[in-house]
Protein backbone atom coordinates (compact mmCIF):
# COMPACT_ATOMS: atom_id res chain seq x y z
CA UNK A 1 0.00 0.00 0.00
CA UNK A 2 1.18 3.58 -1.26
CA UNK A 3 1.86 5.95 2.10
CA UNK A 4 -0.44 8.65 1.96
CA UNK A 5 1.08 11.98 0.63
CA UNK A 6 2.50 14.73 3.54
CA UNK A 7 1.47 18.32 3.59
CA UNK A 8 3.34 20.83 3.27
CA UNK A 9 3.13 21.41 6.83
CA UNK A 10 5.16 17.60 7.45
CA UNK A 11 7.86 19.11 5.33
CA UNK A 12 11.09 21.58 4.52
CA UNK A 13 8.27 23.73 2.26
CA UNK A 14 6.29 24.45 5.82
CA UNK A 15 6.41 28.12 5.89
CA UNK A 16 7.58 28.68 2.45
CA UNK A 17 4.65 30.28 -0.10
CA UNK A 18 3.44 27.87 -2.80
CA UNK A 19 4.58 29.96 -5.42
CA UNK A 20 7.85 31.95 -4.89
CA UNK A 21 11.20 32.32 -6.03
CA UNK A 22 13.35 32.24 -3.38
CA UNK A 23 17.32 31.68 -2.34
CA UNK A 24 17.89 28.35 -1.41
CA UNK A 25 19.11 29.27 2.37
CA UNK A 26 18.95 26.74 4.27
CA UNK A 27 17.49 24.44 2.44
CA UNK A 28 19.15 21.43 1.60
CA UNK A 29 18.63 20.15 -2.25
CA UNK A 30 18.23 16.06 -0.97
CA UNK A 31 15.22 17.59 1.72
CA UNK A 32 13.45 19.49 -1.05
CA UNK A 33 13.61 16.42 -3.42
CA UNK A 34 12.70 14.18 -0.22
CA UNK A 35 9.61 16.99 -0.07
CA UNK A 36 8.78 16.64 -3.33
CA UNK A 37 8.57 13.27 -3.56
CA UNK A 38 6.41 13.23 -0.76
CA UNK A 39 3.58 15.61 -2.42
CA UNK A 40 3.76 14.13 -5.25
CA UNK A 41 5.37 17.03 -6.95
CA UNK A 42 7.63 17.08 -9.83
CA UNK A 43 11.39 18.01 -8.61
CA UNK A 44 13.54 20.18 -11.16
CA UNK A 45 16.94 20.27 -10.43
CA UNK A 46 19.83 22.21 -12.33
CA UNK A 47 23.19 22.81 -11.35
CA UNK A 48 24.99 25.72 -13.01
CA UNK A 49 28.54 26.03 -11.67
CA UNK A 50 30.11 24.72 -15.07
CA UNK A 51 28.21 27.20 -17.32
CA UNK A 52 30.28 30.03 -18.62
CA UNK A 53 27.63 32.03 -20.78
CA UNK A 54 23.86 32.21 -20.69
CA UNK A 55 24.06 29.94 -23.58
CA UNK A 56 25.54 27.61 -21.42
CA UNK A 57 23.29 27.74 -18.33
CA UNK A 58 20.43 27.43 -21.00
CA UNK A 59 21.54 24.42 -22.32
CA UNK A 60 22.28 22.79 -18.63
CA UNK A 61 18.88 23.79 -18.04
CA UNK A 62 17.41 21.90 -21.35
CA UNK A 63 19.49 19.03 -20.60
CA UNK A 64 19.13 18.14 -17.04
CA UNK A 65 15.32 18.76 -16.86
CA UNK A 66 14.99 17.18 -19.87
CA UNK A 67 13.06 19.58 -22.09
CA UNK A 68 12.48 18.29 -25.60
CA UNK A 69 14.77 18.90 -27.92
CA UNK A 70 13.30 21.22 -30.06
CA UNK A 71 13.68 23.65 -26.95
CA UNK A 72 14.73 27.47 -28.58
CA UNK A 73 17.62 27.83 -26.14
CA UNK A 74 16.34 31.66 -25.20
CA UNK A 75 14.48 32.93 -22.02
CA UNK A 76 11.33 32.88 -24.19
CA UNK A 77 11.66 29.20 -24.99
CA UNK A 78 12.55 28.31 -21.18
CA UNK A 79 9.32 30.12 -19.84
CA UNK A 80 7.29 28.58 -22.98
CA UNK A 81 9.26 24.97 -21.65
CA UNK A 82 8.01 25.66 -17.83
CA UNK A 83 4.34 26.50 -18.87
CA UNK A 84 1.92 26.03 -21.50
CA UNK A 85 3.17 22.33 -22.71
CA UNK A 86 3.42 21.03 -18.79
CA UNK A 87 -0.21 22.71 -18.92
CA UNK A 88 -1.50 20.73 -21.76
CA UNK A 89 -0.53 17.99 -21.03
CA UNK A 90 -2.91 17.28 -18.07
CA UNK A 91 -3.50 18.09 -14.08
CA UNK A 92 0.25 19.20 -12.84
CA UNK A 93 -0.02 18.44 -8.73
CA UNK A 94 2.99 21.25 -8.11
CA UNK A 95 6.82 21.81 -8.91
CA UNK A 96 9.58 22.11 -6.28
CA UNK A 97 12.72 23.58 -8.60
CA UNK A 98 16.53 23.98 -7.83
CA UNK A 99 18.73 26.32 -9.69
CA UNK A 100 22.11 25.29 -7.95
CA UNK A 101 25.40 27.48 -8.54
CA UNK A 102 23.81 29.71 -10.99
CA UNK A 103 27.41 31.66 -12.23
CA UNK A 104 28.17 35.55 -10.92
CA UNK A 105 30.86 36.49 -13.31
CA UNK A 106 30.99 38.70 -16.35
CA UNK A 107 30.27 36.63 -19.21
CA UNK A 108 26.47 36.42 -17.36
CA UNK A 109 26.50 39.32 -14.87
CA UNK A 110 23.35 40.39 -12.53
CA UNK A 111 21.50 41.76 -15.81
CA UNK A 112 21.23 37.65 -16.47
CA UNK A 113 20.95 36.41 -13.41
CA UNK A 114 18.22 38.60 -12.99
CA UNK A 115 16.35 37.77 -16.36
CA UNK A 116 16.65 34.08 -15.70
CA UNK A 117 15.18 34.51 -11.97
CA UNK A 118 12.21 36.52 -13.86
CA UNK A 119 11.69 33.73 -15.76
CA UNK A 120 10.75 31.33 -13.33
CA UNK A 121 8.93 34.34 -11.34
CA UNK A 122 7.06 34.84 -14.21
CA UNK A 123 6.59 30.84 -14.49
CA UNK A 124 5.60 30.57 -10.61
CA UNK A 125 2.88 33.42 -10.95
CA UNK A 126 1.75 31.46 -13.98
CA UNK A 127 1.24 28.20 -12.21
CA UNK A 128 -0.41 29.88 -8.97
CA UNK A 129 -2.85 31.58 -11.31
CA UNK A 130 -3.40 27.75 -11.65
CA UNK A 131 -3.41 27.19 -7.82
CA UNK A 132 -0.64 24.80 -8.90
CA UNK A 133 2.62 24.87 -6.67
CA UNK A 134 5.94 26.17 -7.77
CA UNK A 135 8.36 27.13 -5.33
CA UNK A 136 12.05 27.71 -6.74
CA UNK A 137 15.26 27.69 -5.20
CA UNK A 138 18.46 29.09 -6.54
CA UNK A 139 22.08 29.85 -5.33
CA UNK A 140 25.06 31.43 -6.64
CA UNK A 141 28.10 30.33 -7.61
Amino acid sequence: MEAPLRRDTDTPLRGVRSNIVQSIRAHRVPDLQEAAQSLGHHFLYANLANAQSKQDVLDMIAAQFTFPSHFGKNFDALYDCMTDPLHKSGPQPGFVVVLEQIPAHAKFDKEAREQLLDIFREASDYWGDRKIPFRCFYSFL
